[in-house]
């Protein structure tokens, strides 16, 4: 188990994300100012899809991440393990949904041409198997990208950030979320996760090459990136 499940046993996990399915994705645009779009933009350019292409979205809430890969023309599977995410999903073109587990997903090896996971991997009760997961189910020489929040590295930004995720970000959530305790989960989870370098030696140990990060909103989240070798 990782620091950043914070012991939580998988069922809560699935249970509390099943709670904030209602105003998920209106309360993570108020939370991050805004910010959750570029960082959505910025992982559909990171992962390069191409007409065709399959794409894993793991993670995927209620799609709205699956849904802007699949205007690139690629044909997205979206897959998450809270059936209320899913189930408060939009119908999109292009996109399928499926429910699974990050750490045993049901998709033969060698499936996709591409992977991603967005703001999901901290959620995983063993980070290197969901990584040795996405690894198994991506075609050699097939790529992944993870956007995860992470470390601001300026270190008074990052003062301010910490300050602003344990004592601002609960009670906005109380305001604009269906389940506010999940917020005070989501910091303390963000606080515990690995930083840029550590994350890159998780995803290098699962078998990535290439793997390299480019920090997003000064640090705040990072997106990271790796290829199957050929």
């Amino acid at each position: 188990m990782t620091r950043a499940t914070l012991d939580k046993d998988p069922a809560e996990v699935a249970a509390m994300f099943d709670q904030v399915a209602a105003r998920y994705d209106l309360t993570n645009t108020v939370l991050s100012l805004g910010q959750d779009r570029g960082w959505r933009k910025a992982v559909a350019q990171a992962l390069d899809l191409q007409p065709g292409e399959r794409v894993l979205d793991l993670a995927a809430g209620t799609a709205t991440s699956s849904a802007a890969l699949a205007r690139t023309g690629a044909d997205v599977v979206g897959c998450d393990f809270s059936l209320g995410m899913l189930r408060a999903a939009k119908p999109c073109e292009g996109v399928e949904l499926v429910a699974g587990d990050a750490l045993r997903l049901p998709f033969a090896d060698a499936s996709f041409d591409a992977v991603t996971i967005s703001f999901g991997l901290r959620n995983t009760q063993d980070l290197d198997v969901a990584l040795a997961e996405l690894h198994r189910v991506t075609k050699p020489a097939g790529r992944l990208v993870v956007c995860e929040f992470s470390h601001p590295t300026w270190a008074p930004f990052r003062t301010v950030y910490v300050e602003y995720l344990m004592k601002a970000l609960p009670p906005v959530a109380r305001r604009v979320s269906s389940a506010p305790a999940a917020y005070v989960y989501l910091a303390e989870s963000i606080r515990a996760w690995p930083a840029q370098a550590a994350l890159a030696g998780h995803l290098q140990r699962a078998g990535w090459s290439h793997v390299a990060w480019r920090d997003l909103t000064g640090g705040i989240v990072a997106l990271h990136r790796g290829v199957r070798r050929a």
